[in-house]
C-alpha cells in the first residue's frame, strides 16, 4: 500500500464561467494574498527558518520543527501535522481554481471537492529519524523532472484557457497532465518538505 500524499480533484468540465476563467489571474489574487501570509509567518523569524519552509504553491509549510522533533524525539507533533496537512490543501484549492480545474473560488475551509489524504505515519512512529536531515537532497532529482511537468501543465492549462473561452468547457484531455503534475509535486512536498513519508515517489504522472 502507498505511503505517498494523495490528490484529489473533482473537474469541473462543462458549463464553465468565461467571464471569470478570462480574469482568473485577477480573481485569484485575494485569496493568494491570504494565503502567502501563511508563507510568510512560517518563513520568517531568522534565516534557518526561512531555509526550512516550504511553498506549495503559496503556503508555506512548516518543516524545522518536524526535522527537530523526528530526529531527537521521533515524533511528528500532531498540531504541526494538521497545520501542514491544512496549508497544502488549501493551496491545492487554490491551484487547482488557478489551473482551471475549477469554478469554484478556493474556500478557506475544507473542501470535500479538492483535497489531500496524508498517509497514517502513526505519530511519527512509521517515519525515519535521520533520513529528514537529507530528503531535500535526495529529492533532486525529483525537482528536475517537476519542472519539465510543470512546465508540461503550463501548456496544457494555456490550451485549456482558449478552450475554455470559446466553448465553455475544459477540455478533459488536458485533465490528466494537470491534475498528475499538481498530484506529482503533493508527493514530492509530503517526502521532501511535508516529512510525512519515507517511501521515494515516483517519477511518473
Amino acid at each position: 500500500m502507498s505511503q505517498q500524499i494523495k490528490t484529489y480533484i473533482q473537474l469541473q468540465v462543462n458549463n464553465r464561467d468565461r467571464f471569470t476563467v478570462f480574469f482568473r489571474a485577477f480573481f485569484i489574487i485575494p485569496v493568494a494574498i491570504f494565503a502567502g501570509s501563511f508563507a510568510d509567518s512560517s518563513s520568517s523569524g531568522n534565516s534557518i527558518n526561512s531555509h526550512f519552509s516550504s511553498n506549495s504553491f503559496f503556503a508555506g509549510v512548516f518543516i524545522l520543527p518536524v526535522v527537530l522533533t523526528l530526529l531527537f524525539r521521533g515524533v511528528y507533533p500532531s498540531y504541526v501535522l494538521q497545520f501542514n496537512k491544512a496549508i497544502l490543501a488549501l493551496s491545492l484549492r487554490i491551484g487547482a481554481y488557478f489551473l482551471l480545474l475549477t469554478d469554484d473560488y478556493p474556500s478557506i475551509e475544507a473542501n470535500e471537492k479538492i483535497g489531500i489524504e496524508f498517509p497514517d505515519i502513526q505519530g511519527g512512529k512509521t517515519l525515519s529519524r535521520g533520513l529528514p536531515l537529507v530528503k531535500w537532497l535526495l529529492a533532486i532529482p525529483l525537482y528536475i523532472v517537476g519542472v519539465v511537468y510543470g512546465v508540461y501543465a503550463i501548456m496544457l492549462t494555456i490550451l485549456a484557457w482558449f478552450t475554455i473561452v470559446i466553448t465553455g468547457a475544459y477540455p478533459e484531455w488536458c485533465a490528466q497532465g494537470v491534475i498528475g503534475t499538481i498530484a506529482y509535486w503533493n508527493r514530492v512536498t509530503g517526502y521532501a518538505f511535508a516529512l510525512v513519508t519515507d517511501e521515494y515517489p515516483s517519477f511518473s504522472l
